[in-house]
């Protein structure tokens, strides 16, 4: 009986410590051109993220690959530039209102901080 309850008080703890990440979060790039506001939609259901991410090159994309563990949050972006494809990994952790994400295109990673939206 102990351990049931120990299990249990375990298993409701990783509940109340994962993050939500559903929302509106925005964040700025630094591109060629100089600084390119993007947003996420996002929606979780338990592990799983969905959503959308405008702005920049490429209007708005699905992500895919939406995954939530806790607090850290990772998905994929695939963009088409001239014809090729290319994946964008995002990976991150989410404290609060406040997302920080590491983007990686394969040249290099790129640290930001998405805003959670009020709206």
């Amino acid at each position: 009986m102990k351990f049931r309850l120990a299990l249990l008080s375990c298993a409701l703890a990783v509940v109340v410590y994962a993050a939500d990440a559903t929302g509106r979060w925005s964040f700025e790039t630094q591109g060629r051109n100089g600084p390119a506001t993007q947003t996420l939609s996002l929606k979780q259901d338990g592990g799983s993220l969905t959503g959308t991410l405008t702005g920049g090159r490429g209007g708005e994309v699905q992500i895919s690959d939406g995954k939530v563990d806790g607090d850290h949050v990772s998905f994929t972006v695939v963009r088409e530039f001239r014809g090729n494809q290319m994946s964008i990994k995002y990976h991150g952790v989410i404290s609060g209102d406040e997302m920080k994400l590491t983007i990686d295109t394969g040249r290099g990673p790129q640290e930001v901080t998405a805003k959670r939206s009020s709206t």
